[in-house]
């Protein structure tokens, strides 16, 4: 720890010497956004009545972005009212030493697989539900960008600071209220603890001290670009209990297609960790949590997600553009008795102005979301497991 907050020192000194050379050039926009959702849903009860529609808020959020004497500042803030809860999911400072190479310290993107999103549709892909798609966590992200190249570092001592749940607040990177998906310690002593069952030991584990390191290399051709890529990440996970670190990774192969107005986006994922409980016995899930909620996931899967989209510009009074795509993962769990999930959303993107408006169909098998069953899917899930549905419109303005 002494050692993390000298470096980070030596960084903002680092950082002020370069600043005081620069021009004496400003600027501050602040922005934000107001969403909401349409709902229909078709779950597990086989049956759609007026319980199953609903027209809900989604998010409203907070953006600020500055610059002075070439430091960076780029933050925001999130507001879920449904789900009474409120989080940073960004706040980072930055420096650009030069055009090809940049420094972020604080709670910014983990260079992790297709970026800045694996997916086109308003759900994500598979890998945002375990914590591999648009992740942010604190620390120290450092990127190089040559010719053709990019190549991204980056070292989180931990996960972002979390927001409060279920009316209580939380310090740190224990509670569940937050952007992206962490491990989160599940003890039975907070109010989110709910899904730790009767005969379950608790899991007091979390993540520290990750190490990310993602190259892309673009091919250029007459028709478009290719993005082929590859991403690594090795962390600890560390259980306060015991005091015991244990090893956790993540790889990934990823490509990014642009053809005319075509765009597809592929992926497969690695993960496994060494897991443990309280009393120090291996465990074959863990808890994530985010948006206020915890639930169990495997401790090894494979998945495999490929999204494909096509832009048509429009000219309809201020709608100017669709975006049609299809979108799907598969997760294959790498344990005996674990049921495998499926998540696939077919859909548009409506863009007039600055409101989006995303039109979804998202149906799942053994997913922790489209069910009644909140949470349930990506441990052991069920046998069979039916095929749930939910119509999803996503209204928001951005400014």
């Amino acid at each position: 720890m002494k050692n993390l907050i000298l470096f980070v020192t030596s960084f903002l000194m680092f950082m002020s010497t370069f600043a005081y050379a620069q021009e004496d050039e400003s600027s501050l926009s602040v922005g934000g956004a107001v969403r909401y959702n349409v709902i229909l849903t078709d779950y597990e009860d086989n049956t759609i009545n007026n319980a199953d529609g609903q027209f809900t808020w989604d998010t409203w959020r907070i953006n600020v972005n500055a610059q002075r004497n070439g430091i960076k500042l780029n933050f925001e803030y999130r507001f879920y009212p449904t789900f009474n809860t409120h989080f940073v999911k960004q706040g980072w400072l930055g420096y650009d030493f030069n055009e090809k190479n940049n420094l972020q310290i604080g709670v910014t993107q983990v260079p992790f697989g297709n970026l800045q999103y694996n997916s086109h549709n308003w759900w994500f892909q598979g890998p945002y539900y375990v914590g591999l798609e648009d992740d942010h966590d604190m620390g120290l992200k450092y990127t190089h960008t040559a010719e053709n190249w990019d190549f991204m570092g980056a070292y989180f001592f931990q996960p972002e600071p979390a927001g409060p749940a279920y009316g209580s607040a939380s310090f740190g990177v224990g509670g569940t209220g937050r952007y992206s998906y962490d491990i989160i310690p599940i003890t039975g002593a907070n109010a989110w603890d709910y899904v730790l069952g009767a005969n379950e030991t608790p899991q007091s584990n979390f993540e520290r001290n990750q190490l990310n390191l993602r190259g892309t290399y673009t091919l250029e051709f007459d028709a478009g670009t290719a993005e082929l890529g590859a991403s690594a990440e090795i962390g600890q996970l560390h259980n306060s209990a015991l005091d015991e670190n244990t090893a956790r990774y993540a790889l990934a192969a990823h490509t990014d297609i642009n053809i005319g107005n075509w765009n597809f986006l592929g992926q497969f994922i690695n993960y496994g960790m060494d897991a443990q409980n309280d009393l120090g016995q291996s465990v074959d899930y863990v808890y994530m949590g985010a948006y206020g909620d915890p639930y169990p996931v495997a401790t090894e899967m494979n998945m495999y997600s490929a999204g494909l989209s096509y832009s048509y510009d429009v000219d309809w009074g201020p709608v100017t553009n669709l975006n049609f795509y299809n979108d799907y993962t598969f997760f294959q769990k790498n344990i005996d008795g674990f049921n495998n999930a499926h998540q696939h959303v077919v859909g548009f993107l409506l863009t007039a102005g600055n409101v989006y408006t995303y039109f979804d169909i998202a149906r799942g098998s053994n997913h922790p979301w489209i069910t009644q069953n909140f949470g349930s899917g990506l441990a052991q899930g069920v046998n069979d497991a039916r095929w749930n549905t939910r119509f999803n419109i996503n209204i928001g303005y951005y400014f």
